[in-house]
């Protein structure tokens, strides 16, 4: 299925319709965002006039830390109701100001990042101790063009970093019939479509994967993989999609002999087996630069591998404790 549809799931309401961006401000309205705040960056607001236009105000959402954006936002980004327009760092500046403000959240992605389905994201510098709680958005609207809108190099990059929601979350303690099914549906998608050519590319399916892999991380939750990414792009300064780009292949091998039955779902579900996983996750996200020519600071790589250690998440992969070789390992090999 990759038609239109309304998923309706917990309070929240996944709209996916082919020309969303368009519908936005009728659909937002008739889903109770009147008025709304838009969080947004340069590049998506020069697409869309008319939800800006709709908006009661705009805040522009440039790079850094999620943290400290959103705590820049506190002041002045109350309101009832945000909606985020954009890929993983305004939707998730809109969800870190929400657990502050008690503001709903509405989000138009512009990218595969998966935040607009799930509440995991980081809280505002400073304001830690005023949050309510975490933020899962209320209504998403999920346009398959818009979703997959990026140039065919930088789209297979964040095609990887969705495919990745999806295994991440099938060897955790908190994997379950519901998310175990979605990532691998999701995973089977995001593969079909990657192997398609991309002048004869449906973005429907793309998008869809996207959504079901970001439904199953929210659920199921993450693990190694996810840990070194977020820690790599935060402390070593790689860029979020090639780091993940990069990391997944390798972590999924890794993975090979401490989960050998999800690994080799998810090797099926994309097309292989698991002796070969790593090549082809490799083919898929369009043979990824390494970190070091992504950007990664080695310099920095020292104190990355100490705060993955200390990270709770790590206790979620199945097998004995990690330990300082194992992530020197496995970050040398993507390197």
């Amino acid at each position: 299925m990759s038609g239109d549809f309304v998923w309706r799931d917990a309070g929240r309401t996944v709209l996916f319709r082919r020309d969303g961006l368009a519908q936005a401000p009728q659909l937002l309205q008739e889903h109770g965002f009147a008025p709304f705040v838009l969080l947004s960056t340069p590049r998506a607001l020069a697409g869309a006039p008319g939800l800006a236009a709709a908006a009661s105000a705009v805040h522009e959402v440039g790079p850094g830390q999620v943290p400290d954006l959103a705590a820049g936002l506190l002041p002045q980004g109350g309101g009832t109701a945000l909606v985020a327009l954009g890929g993983g760092r305004p939707i998730d500046v809109a969800k870190a100001v929400a657990s502050v403000t008690g503001a709903e959240v509405a989000t138009i992605a512009t990218t595969m990042s998966g935040a607009e389905m799930t509440g995991i994201h980081r809280l505002p510098a400073g304001a830690e101790s005023r949050v309510k709680a975490l933020v899962r958005p209320r209504l998403a609207i999920a346009d398959p063009a818009l979703m997959t809108s990026r140039p065919e190099r930088e789209l297979r990059f964040g095609s990887i970093n969705a495919l990745a929601h999806g295994a991440d979350s099938l060897y955790t303690p908190f994997n379950n019939p519901l998310s175990e099914m979605a990532a691998l549906r999701g995973s089977k998608l995001i593969a079909s479509a990657l192997d398609r050519d991309p002048a004869g590319r449906d973005p429907a399916p793309l998008a869809l994967g996207s959504v079901l892999c970001g439904y199953a991380i929210d659920s199921g939750m993450f693990g190694l993989h996810h840990v070194v990414c977020q820690t790599l792009v935060r402390v070593c300064g790689s860029p979020h999609a090639e780091t993940n780009a990069a990391i997944l292949p390798r972590a999924m091998d890794f993975l090979a002999a401490r989960a050998p039955g999800p690994v080799v779902a998810f090797a099926e579900a994309i097309g292989t087996d698991a002796e070969d996983l790593e090549p082809r996750i490799l083919e898929l996200g369009g043979n990824p630069p390494g970190l070091e020519e992504a950007g990664a600071d080695r310099v920095k790589l020292d104190r990355a591998i100490e705060a993955i250690l200390a990270r709770s998440e790590l206790a979620f992969v199945p097998g004995p404790p990690l330990d300082r070789g194992d992530i020197a390992d496995l970050i040398d090999r993507a390197w």
